[in-house]
This record gives structure tokens, C-alpha cells and sequence, in this order.
């Protein structure tokens, strides 16, 4: 078995329907299982992709674990050289998977790759390719200062606006929503943190996987698209927790023994402000 498909469910039956059949249409040579993890849906889907897709191996949660553990159990269970981590609300073109692995092969010493990802609109999902949020790459991004100056490296070391998104080259992290990794990169550096329950472990992966000794690559040469947000604008507070929950739990794990009290005083202090805006601007109005 060559690529091992994982994706995970949650009350998402048509979008992940419609992940699924988009797989299952891509044309390649390579030999690909998909692996659907449902974290204890409440929904039609469990029964809905049971039907419809009997050649799937379907695995059913009694809770919802989140997005680490959950796809920890589905990457337990393949059987594929590589594993793609792929989100029940995205599409893949049918050369993806072929387009991927080939550059995979190719390449030995990246240990995970990931190609470009569009929102429905086109636009690039800027989470595709990103360095990692060091106390002064998340200040330029979260004060506004990356967007004054979106040619300048220094002020860009987050979304990498800097570079062209149709052009190849080594990034710090991907995005979980389509991640291929090496099974003997997993067999190295672990699975997903599930001390992080649905925000963080892919960039905790990605930081990882780099501090291992692995390249990280995106390769835009192919794309999916990412139904992002697509159900609501307006955020359960778990949502909005979970996501500043990370930001804490990543700095806390890589980057508070690199820096001084105050600088982590700092981060910390950030993140509870940003946080505390987050949930009176999801109250009182809609957050993006």
C-alpha cells in the first residue's frame, strides 16, 4: 500500500461525502486506502458513508477525541508508506495524489509535503505554507505589521507572503487539512500531540518532524480546495478556546525554555488579550 487517506468526521456527513469522492476519482498508479474516523457523530453520516462507500474502512469512535487523537487511531491502523492527513471539508483534484507521491519518491529527504490550498473563492489558504509563530513572527502577524509590509521577510516570518505560492520550496509547517508524512517519520518522531485537541498539532508535528532532521516541503503543483468555515461565521466558545489553548500549549512546549520571563510573560499575556477580544467579538458581532 502506497498512501493511506485519513479522514476525520464529525457531524460533516455531505462535505465528507464529498472528500471522499473526490479520492476516490483520482487518477493514479499508486495503491491508496481511505480510513474515515468518525468522532462519535451525532448526524446521518456514520450510517450515510457506511452505505455508500462499502470499499472504506470505517472506524467509529464512542467520543469525540479531537482532531490529534482521533486521527492518531486512523494512522494506527494504515497500512500505506505515507500517510495524508485530509479534512472531511476539502476536495482533491485527481492528479493529487499521484502528483504528490511522485514528488515524494523523489525526494527522500523530505519526511512531509504539502501542496496548495484554495478557498472557494481561489484565494490561497494562507495556512498552507507557514514558518513557525516565534514570540516575533506572531507580534507582526497579530498587530497588523505583516499586512503593512507584506514584502518584507522579516515582518512575514508567519503567513510567508513574501514568496510566490505557485513556486516549490522548503516551509516550516503545513496545514493538517492536507499533510503527507513518510510512516518512517512517524515511526521517528511519534504521532500528533493529543494534548492538543483540534488547533496546534500540525505545526507541533511539523516543528517536530524539522528538530528530527526532515525537510518540509510545499509543492504547489497541484491543489484542493478547502470549504473552510463553510458552516457558520459564528464560533462555538470551545472553538475560540481550543484555538488559544494551542497557541499557549505550542510555545509553552518549544519555545518557553528560549526565552526569558518577561518575553514569555508576554506571549502569555498576548495570547489571554487576544483570546478575551476573541470571545466578546464572537458575542457581540462575527469573527471571520
Amino acid at each position: 500500500m502506497d498512501i493511506s487517506v485519513i479522514i476525520l468526521n464529525y457531524n460533516t456527513c455531505e462535505l465528507t461525502v464529498q472528500a471522499i469522492e473526490s479520492v476516490l476519482a483520482s487518477e493514479t498508479d499508486y495503491r491508496y486506502e481511505v480510513l474515515v474516523v468518525d468522532n462519535a457523530s451525532t448526524d446521518s453520516s456514520p450510517d450515510v458513508i457506511r452505505s455508500r462507500f462499502p470499499q472504506i474502512r470505517f472506524i467509529a469512535n464512542e467520543h469525540n477525541l479531537g482532531f490529534a487523537k482521533g486521527n492518531n487511531i486512523g494512522i494506527r491502523e494504515a497500512r500505506g508508506r505515507y500517510i495524508l492527513l485530509l479534512n472531511s471539508d476539502t476536495v482533491v483534484e485527481r492528479n493529487t495524489l499521484e502528483t504528490m507521491v511522485r514528488f515524494m519518491d523523489s525526494r527522500p529527504e523530505v519526511g512531509a509535503a504539502g501542496c496548495k490550498v484554495v478557498l472557494p473563492d481561489g484565494s490561497l489558504d494562507k495556512a498552507c505554507r507557514r514558518g513557525f509563530p516565534t514570540p516575533s513572527a506572531s507580534f507582526y502577524y497579530a498587530f497588523g505589521i505583516s499586512r503593512l509590509f507584506p514584502a518584507n521577510p522579516r515582518f512575514n516570518q508567519y503567513q510567508l507572503g513574501y514568496l510566490n505560492p505557485d513556486e516549490d520550496y522548503p516551509v516550516d509547517c503545513l496545514v493538517g487539512a492536507f499533510m503527507m508524512v513518510r510512516k518512517e517519520v512517524i515511526r521517528q518522531v511519534g504521532m500528533l500531540d493529543e494534548e492538543f485537541f483540534m488547533y496546534g498539532e500540525d505545526i507541533d508535528w511539523c516543528y517536530r518532524i524539522k528538530q528530527a532532521g526532515w525537510s518540509i516541503h510545499y509543492y504547489p503543483y497541484t491543489r484542493i480546495t478547502h470549504y473552510k468555515g463553510a458552516s457558520s461565521r459564528r464560533k462555538p466558545f470551545k472553538i475560540i478556546y481550543e484555538f488559544h489553548r494551542a497557541m499557549y500549549l505550542f510555545h509553552r512546549k518549544h519555545f518557553r525554555q528560549k526565552y526569558s520571563w518577561l518575553v514569555n510573560g508576554l506571549v502569555y499575556s498576548g495570547i489571554f488579550i487576544k483570546f478575551a477580544l476573541s470571545v466578546l467579538m464572537n458575542r457581540f458581532g462575527s469573527v471571520r
